[in-house]
Formats: C-alpha cells, sequence, structure tokens
C-alpha cells in the first residue's frame, strides 16, 4: 500500500489500519530538508485523503468510507492531529517536547455493524474533517485492543516529530532514524559535556 505521508520520511508503515493514524501524523511538514504539510490547502488536504483510503481500504479489505472535505474542514482536521500529535507526545511523557497530553477532548459519533461472519466492526460517522477524525479514533481504540498502539511513537528530535512505529524487540526506540536524529542529538549532548567539562566555573 502506499501511504504517501510516510513514505516520503522513508519509513515502514503501522500494521494494519494503524497505518492511517500514522499517515495523518505524518502529513505535518518535517524533515530535513523540510516536507510540506500535506494538509496546507483543501486540494492537498483531498488528494492525501483519497490516497490515504485506499491505502487503508487495501490494508483492512474493508470499503473505504466516502468523506468529503470542504474547504472549511481543514482548518478542523489540521487542529484533530495537532490534539492527536500531543496525545502522542504526552503518553510518552517526552521530556525533550514538553509536550504533555492534549488539552481538549473529542466525542465523535461511531457505529458498531455486525457482519455476515459474526464480526463486529466500528464504522466512521460524521462529515468532513470529523469524519476523518472518526476512522482516526476507530483505529486507535482497537490498537489500543490489541497493544500495539504504544509502538506509534513521534521522533524525540523536537525539530522532527515524525510519527513512526517501534519495531525493537523491547520497544525502546526513540528517534525515527537513529542516523539522521540519534546521531544529531547524541553529538550534541557530546559537545555540551565537554563545554561543561572545560568550563571551569
Amino acid at each position: 500500500m502506499s501511504w504517501t505521508a510516510t513514505a516520503r520520511y522513508g519509513l515502514e508503515p503501522a500494521p494494519g489500519g494503524l497505518a492511517f493514524v500514522q499517515d495523518l501524523l505524518n502529513t505535518l511538514s518535517a524533515g530535513k530538508p523540510r516536507k510540506p504539510d500535506l494538509l496546507r490547502t483543501a486540494e492537498d488536504a483531498r488528494a492525501w485523503l483519497d490516497q490515504a483510503l485506499r491505502s487503508w481500504s487495501g490494508v483492512t479489505h474493508r470499503t473505504a468510507p466516502g468523506i468529503e472535505l470542504a474547504g472549511e474542514d481543514v482548518e478542523g482536521l489540521r487542529d484533530f492531529r495537532h490534539d492527536l500529535a500531543q496525545s502522542l507526545h504526552g503518553r510518552h511523557g517526552d521530556p525533550a517536547t514538553g509536550a504533555g497530553p492534549a488539552s481538549s477532548v473529542l466525542t465523535l459519533p461511531t457505529a458498531l455493524r455486525l457482519d455476515e461472519h459474526g464480526v463486529v466492526h466500528a464504522e466512521p460517522r460524521g462529515t468532513g474533517w470529523r469524519q476523518v477524525a472518526s476512522l482516526a479514533l476507530t483505529e486507535i481504540y482497537q490498537a489500543q485492543c490489541t497493544d500495539t498502539l504504544r509502538r506509534l511513537k513521534s521522533c524525540r528530535n523536537p525539530r522532527c516529530l515524525t510519527a513512526f512505529y517501534d519495531r525493537s524487540r523491547n520497544n525502546s526506540g526513540v528517534w525515527h532514524d537513529v542516523h539522521v536524529c540519534g546521531n544529531a542529538a547524541n553529538l550534541r549532548n557530546y559537545r555540551a559535556r565537554k563545554r561543561a567539562a572545560a568550563d571551569p566555573t
């Protein structure tokens, strides 16, 4: 599947529908050099959403909901992305970002449907950005139930914050790319320690 926002940072997508959440988070402008914000305009947001829904349908084997984004939905979708990112930082207690849990509480409609095989599916409801948010929260809830959500993290580099899925055995990853963000942070820390050691005071 093609998760355009996540792929541009050279990352593997999270498993299943959680990749939709990761891709939404990665629409943010990040990286070096900075990638553009994929929710900057309504046209950009629609292009991202169309591809993300196709990919979501492919990995979940379910029909993607038809979601229409109007111009006024873009700001709401960006605000939801911001709150979702804040929640992700706060969940991991990331001191580097200084971020805590999102301050707002969002309640969105979701329907439960029993299919012909006896499987219950949660389906997003609402319109516009609220339907996108409902789909994302549905996938987050399912990831909580399978204990995979704890592996969805944001890069500890405050200049990056790219969302990545930690596949390390002990779930100890903190950088989206240890060679890019990890080495830079370690070098900064090393230089700071050298300066502190050389300071006679």
